[in-house]
């Protein structure tokens, strides 16, 4: 499997990957992904707007936020993106005070990246919001929504990533049922 392409798990019950809705389920359920994605950015979108910021800031001011000190190598495979738009995103952020590039302590040529202060109030302020967002999703979806929402988003995460996802810390219980 190359890395274009993606594993279409099963049910288990029907053999569908959809649970037997068939083409017009899967389709709405393509349409809901998009306009909850197009709803969900547009609440960071119109903070990172103010800044002169875009998705990609916002993206490497989350992960260097939940990982201060991550390396841009390691930045890069997580962001799947080229060096050059990261060294763009980077230095619009470095040179508006957002986030600080420290040479690694064992290996020189290791960059480090941390948030400063300015920025983990802005990454803050986005995660709020978005996560007023999936609460009231959730809450308006019912009492198990959060555990199916986040069991979803999980099974579409490619393999080799979910590790990223899977720790207690990052959902802050030890059993997913929470948001």
């Amino acid at each position: 499997m190359d890395s274009g392409d993606v594993a279409v798990p099963r049910d288990g019950v029907s053999g569908e990957p959809d649970g037997g809705a068939g083409e017009a389920g899967m389709r709405q359920a393509i349409e809901m992904l998009f306009f909850a994605y197009r709803d969900f950015t547009e609440t960071a979108d119109v903070v990172l707007a103010d800044h002169g910021f875009g998705r990609a800031h916002h993206r490497v001011i989350y992960f260097v936020g939940r990982q201060p000190g991550i390396t841009v190598s390691e930045l890069l495979v997580i962001l799947r993106i080229t060096k050059q738009s990261l060294a763009r995103v980077l230095r619009d952020l470095m040179d508006t005070g957002f986030v600080v590039q420290e040479t690694d302590a064992e290996d020189r040529r290791r960059r480090r990246l941390h948030l400063t202060d300015r920025a983990r109030e802005l990454e803050a302020a986005l995660t709020r919001r978005q996560s007023a967002l999936i609460h009231a999703a959730c809450a308006e979806a019912g009492a198990d929504a959060g555990r199916g929402f986040k069991a979803v988003l999980r099974a579409m995460i490619r393999a080799e990533d979910r590790h990223r996802v899977d720790s207690p810390a990052l959902t802050g219980d030890d059993d997913g049922a929470r948001l």
